[in-house]
């Protein structure tokens, strides 16, 4: 009876080692597309990511706010000529180069408007250009075949007892992969939106821009843009030190600890993808 139960263990111990490598290979090969998607999402302007929901939102905002944000800037200009004219005596000590200057200013300003969008489109476009510069030294650069055949000879070592274990750790490690998939879909997709809803308003604070007193209105409002275009090559770097991070998982000395380690990993990275907005915004000075 000896051999068949030696056969039975044996055939286990296949099977649990193949599980594992399956697990491993599941959790190499996500990590590696969840890095190549993120460099693509990241990497596109607001046009390009999706082209019906920027017309629309370019649509809503050329027949809606921008008449709105011409009433702002009048009353910007007015009160600017008005202020102008009492602050020199009631031009009793006015300079002709004074009316020049406002004029200046107010042209200035209509063109400031007038090309809001594509104000709005350099600056995600400059981003772009960042991004698609860096992707090819961050995107998926995970070496399974080396880390699988480290991973190989460590786990024929092994016990029956203490690959079953492994098997478990690596199952819940497969799934963390997972839960990444959906983190990084939220985070993408979620300042993707948040950019349309921003750029959607983007005609009322830039009808603020030549003004002193309103002016720090249209400043942030560009310091936030540039944030939220720079925060997609703050969400890739994290995948890239991830992707480091998880490289040393199966050629290290003691695979339990490593595992745990991946899992650390893991729900780290999920906390700073979610701080990239909020660092961004500090980085910027934006409020």
């Amino acid at each position: 009876m000896s051999w068949l139960f030696d056969a039975l263990f044996g055939r286990l111990r296949e099977m649990l080692i193949d599980g594992i490598i399956f697990n491993f290979t599941h959790m190499f090969t996500e990590a590696n597309r969840e890095i190549n998607a993120i460099a693509e999402q990241v990497g596109q302007t607001p046009a390009g990511w999706n082209a019906g929901i920027f017309s629309l939102i370019q649509t809503l905002s050329e027949t809606v706010i921008i008449p709105i944000a011409g009433v702002i800037l009048t009353f910007i200009l007015c009160y600017e000529l008005i202020h102008m004219i009492i602050e020199r005596n009631n031009m009793h000590d006015f300079e002709t180069f004074l009316i020049f200057k406002w004029i200046f200013k107010s042209f200035c300003a209509v063109f400031i408007l007038t090309n809001t969008f594509n104000i709005v489109m350099f600056v995600f476009g400059l981003a772009q250009s960042v991004v698609n510069s860096s992707a090819g030294i961050i995107t998926g650069s995970l070496d399974m075949e080396m880390a699988l055949a480290d991973l190989a000879v460590q786990l024929e070592e092994m016990g029956l007892i203490e690959l079953f274990a492994v098997y478990l750790q690596s199952a819940l490690l497969s799934f963390a992969m997972n839960v990444l998939s959906l983190v990084v879909f939220l985070i993408v997709y979620g300042r993707m939106i948040e950019i349309y809803l921003t750029i959607s308003v983007a005609p009322i604070p830039m009808s603020t821009m030549v003004n002193r007193e309103w002016g720090n209105i249209g400043n942030n409002y560009l310091k936030s843009l540039f944030a939220l275009a720079f925060q997609g090559f703050l969400i890739m770097i994290c995948i890239a030190i991830y992707a480091v991070l998880l490289q040393g998982i199966a050629s290290a000395e003691n695979i339990h600890t490593a595992m745990w380690g991946a899992a650390g990993y893991t729900v780290l990275l999920c906390f700073t993808l979610f701080k990239t907005g909020s660092l961004a915004k500090s980085l910027f000075s934006a409020h």
